[in-house]
């Protein structure tokens, strides 16, 4: 049966809150003065955490780290529309994302030691471990998302990743499948600029991200990705869409990585310092500032005990993740199979020398 050709596209843009701190009443979310300040106490406390990480790796203390600097409202935003019970699956990038789903910040700062045990999801807590190969989690997330919809749990999926990920395999058949089977999933691309040295203009001839939801029948939606009244607003309507069980959408925040792609890496190579600077002007916790305090929500006083709170948490969690004692050799072998082949069994005794 021949179907109706549609040619009438559109990808909607949002943006609520200006780079002034005012905010356009009429698309404001509905958020009470408890969870705006709440909403920027946790973005001080990753850009704080994001901070000390990042001298921690310089220091040697850890093995590598990848910022979130400048991506706060993005990820914060966003994992803030879900419930408890929903399931978010995250790359690389989004320690903002795993604070804000109160993953132990202790255990974070483990994983990037190199300590896989560092990414064991706390009881009751439904988030899948970081995914480091680009876009794998796209499909996986999809998958979970099915398996929801199959179950009929109204439970929704969030998955993130950058727009670099928007050219691999693994978006066309995550996305394609979400479409077809409209699994309840929420897929949140944060269009940073650059996939690693490469810009996004570069990598797609797209003049959004946000437009390749048309092709696989979902929504798309364009959102200032450095406001984030914006990103709630899309991510919470998006969340409720998905959870009453009609279809995915797919989000493209705009945002700005302020740091390196990660500490192996030196931006100012690809990246003109004019540019970091302007973006510097849209930092996204300047921004809800500039808000609160026209609106009465904060002052010089206490956005300094929220900055010092902030310290003492992270330094917690530093000392805590220090005291970890390391993994045993053993575990190598013990969590790959249900049942130990006996060739991992030899090498565990001759490992331990018996």
């Amino acid at each position: 049966m021949p179907r109706k050709l549609v040619t009438n596209f559109k990808v909607e843009y949002l943006q609520v809150l200006d780079n002034s701190g005012n905010a356009d009443e009429e698309l404001m979310p509905r958020l009470s003065s408890e969870q705006i300040k709440e909403l920027y106490e946790l973005m001080v406390l990753v850009r704080v955490f994001d901070d000390k990480a990042y001298n921690l790796q310089r220091q040697g203390r850890l093995g590598t780290y990848l910022q979130v600097k400048g991506q706060e409202a993005s990820q914060i935003g966003s994992a803030y529309a879900l419930d408890k019970k929903d399931w978010i699956f995250p790359s690389y990038r989004e320690s903002g994302a795993l604070i804000t789903r109160n993953h132990p910040m202790y255990m974070l700062l483990l994983y990037w030691s190199g300590d896989s045990r560092g990414l064991e999801s706390p009881e009751g807590l439904n988030n899948f471990p970081i995914t480091i190969t680009v876009g794998t989690q796209i499909p996986q997330g999809t998958g979970v998302a099915w398996a929801s919809k199959i179950l009929k749990e109204k439970v929704v999926t969030m998955i993130y990743f950058g727009e670099g990920a928007t050219s691999k395999g693994d978006f066309h058949e995550g996305l394609n499948f979400a479409g077809v089977f409209q699994v309840p999933a929420v897929f949140i691309c944060q269009n940073n600029g650059f996939a690693i040295s490469l810009p996004r203009e570069k990598q797609t001839a797209s003049e959004t991200i946000a437009q390749k939801a048309i092709g696989y029948g979902i929504k798309g939606i364009q959102v200032d990705g450095n406001d984030v009244f914006a990103v709630y607003k899309a991510a919470k309507e998006a969340v409720d869409k998905a959870r009453k069980g009609k279809g995915p959408t797919l989000i493209e925040c705009i945002t700005y990585r302020l740091g390196d792609h990660s500490t192996a890496d030196d931006s100012s190579k690809y990246r003109p310092k004019e540019e970091v600077l302007e973006w510097q002007k849209k930092d996204p916790i300047g921004r809800l500032e500039r808000y609160m305090l026209k609106n009465k929500l904060l002052n010089d006083k206490n956005k300094k005990v929220i900055t010092e709170k902030s310290t003492e948490k992270v330094e917690k969690a530093v000392e805590e993740y220090e005291k970890v004692a390391p993994p045993q050799p053993e575990d190598m072998f013990k969590y790959t199979y249900a049942q130990m082949p006996d060739k991992l069994q030899e090498q565990m005794k001759d490992l331990k020398g018996e």
